[in-house]
């Protein structure tokens, strides 16, 4: 949520960063005038109340004289009448008000290119490995998988449905070595390794994020307040709601290891080949709390740990800051690395790198001191996965893919992972169902 004195105190700033995000259609009036009518009854009731203790002190003083009070106590019972009628209204214009200033995106950051879609989104970064010479076309990954005995989409259809699969062999194995690989990289860097719990409650994934945009992605477990994680930076948000760092314990940096769990709503006819866009993946996350100054060096910190990773898989990518239309919502500024598919000719979002400033601490009610016993403030929260696993094995499977030998060579920064194994080899004969 945005600071409401904002709000309050500069309109057309909300109104502007509404634009900008491509988000004209919100009802920023209705949230002004209900904020205008809140505080009208709010104020009116203090003056009622007032004014009836006022009558019920001289009402008293009649009966003492033993005086008719019946005129003050019909003015009473209207003053409590009209007390009780406005208290009514004001809840339900807070309720609304709090309804849609939730809703409220987070304002962007000035380096945020301003546009509607990702056409408007600007290249900062481009790598490759010298030795891999990127072939312009190339196996999609999902042939490459089938034919190595890989992956098994068919059968996971007739257990789980669509987007499931089974991952078998060398790419199971390689699935755990990215992530081992991924944790002990952030632990050298300052990361303090977390598996969260794999469920949460409503409240607390909606102070991480607008729940209203995420609810059709996410799994509901029946009969619960709980929802499966679409992802452990809600969980590792939520962590400390509630809660006042003192002077000294920040900077805190996690590396969040979780799978994640999306209905991918929205999605329907998108990549629906192989393992590129499905309804269960592994993350590594790296997650920051950190005081507002220095949110900024965090997010160049968390951008170029995911840059070295992939350097460091030898994987082609780019690092693009994502235009005002094309990133969501909590983030002030997102910057997403990209990588090469050969089969399709272009680089595709693999991870995503955001600083949602102080959205998800107002939310969540997350603060710190600077001293001990001074006032506190919103701390600022950062994100950015270092490694989404089946997304990356798809890069791995099309940029390692070797047709003359018939191996899918392993990146070196994994062997050590898989008993120093340097390639995945072509399979046996498969056994017929």
């Amino acid at each position: 949520m945005i600071d409401l004195k904002i709000l309050r105190e500069n309109p057309e700033k909300v109104r502007e960063n509404l634009e900008q995000r491509n988000m004209a259609d919100f009802p920023l009036e209705e949230l002004l005038a209900l904020e205008t009518k809140r505080r009208d009854l709010i104020t009116t009731n203090q003056k009622l109340k007032e004014r009836r203790n006022a009558t019920s002190l001289e009402i008293a003083q009649r009966k003492r004289a033993k005086s008719d009070a019946s005129d003050l106590l019909t003015a009473m019972k209207q003053e409590s009448d009209q007390i009780t009628a406005n208290d009514k209204e004001i809840g339900e214009a807070n309720e609304r008000f709090q309804d849609l200033a939730k809703r409220l995106p987070n304002f962007i950051d000035p380096k945020v290119p301003i546009g509607k879609d990702d056409s408007a989104n600007l290249e900062v970064l481009k790598w490759a490995p010298e030795k891999i010479v990127q072939p312009s076309r190339t196996r999609e990954h999902s042939e490459i998988a089938v034919e190595f005995d890989l992956v098994d989409i068919e059968r996971a259809a007739k257990t789980s449905g669509a987007r499931f699969y089974f991952l078998k062999r060398d790419l199971a194995r390689l699935n755990y070595a990215i992530m081992s690989a991924g944790l002990d990289f952030l632990r050298d860097r300052g990361f303090s390794p977390v598996q969260p719990p794999y469920m949460l409650k409503r409240d607390m994934i909606g102070g991480a994020v607008i729940f209203s945009d995420f609810e059709e992605v996410i799994y509901k477990i029946q009969d619960e307040d709980l929802y499966l994680i679409g992802t452990s930076e809600h969980a590792l948000a939520s962590m400390y709601s509630g809660e006042i760092f003192e002077p000294g314990h920040l900077p805190i940096r996690y590396a969040g290891v979780s799978p994640c769990f999306r209905k991918e709503a929205g999605a329907h006819g998108k990549d629906t080949k192989g393992i590129f866009r499905v309804h269960q993946f592994e993350k590594v996350e790296q997650f920051v709390f950190c005081e507002p100054e220095n949110s900024p060096g965090e997010h160049a910190r968390i951008v170029r740990n995911t840059h070295e990773f992939m350097q460091s898989l030898g994987i082609p990518h780019r690092e693009v800051i994502l235009s005002s239309g094309d990133m969501g919502k909590v983030p002030s500024i997102t910057i997403d690395i990209e990588a090469w598919m050969p089969s399709q000719g272009k680089y595709r979002e693999i991870v995503s790198c955001s600083n949602c400033t102080d959205f998800q601490s107002r939310s969540l009610g997350i603060k710190y001191r600077r001293k001990a016993h001074e006032e506190s403030m919103f701390v600022h929260t950062l994100n950015g996965t270092l490694i989404a696993t089946e997304r990356t094995m798809v890069a791995i499977l099309e940029n390692y893919y070797r047709a003359d030998a018939r191996v899918i060579e392993i990146p070196s920064l994994l062997r050590r992972y898989m008993n120093g194994q340097e390639a995945i080899e072509y399979p046996m004969p498969k056994i017929e169902a």
